[in-house]
């Protein structure tokens, strides 16, 4: 497994996800390759839209909800992370 740049940023994400949905999950067992939602972390729309407000306060820039990307953006950790680092203002 190779590691990338978005490793330390996987860690601040989970963190700001456990924060901003309350879970009862430690950041560090969140897997950065599982899905966020059904059968990973069971996450839910009304999750995904705090996970954006939360993005867009700390990083700078808005998520949309009618994105058709959002499919992948909210894949994993990884690919939030990954999505998070190309777009991030701050």
């Amino acid at each position: 497994m190779s590691v990338t740049s978005t490793v330390p940023l996987e860690a601040e994400l989970a963190r700001l996800i456990v924060e901003a949905l309350h879970l009862e999950t430690a950041p560090e067992e969140i897997d950065p390759e599982a899905p966020l939602f059904n059968e990973g972390l069971g996450l839910d729309s009304i999750d995904a839209l705090e996970i954006a407000l939360a993005i867009s306060r700390r990083y700078g820039f808005q998520l949309r909800s009618d994105d058709e990307r959002n499919h992948r953006i909210f894949a994993s950790l990884r690919a939030l992370a990954a999505h998070v680092e190309k777009h991030r203002t701050r």
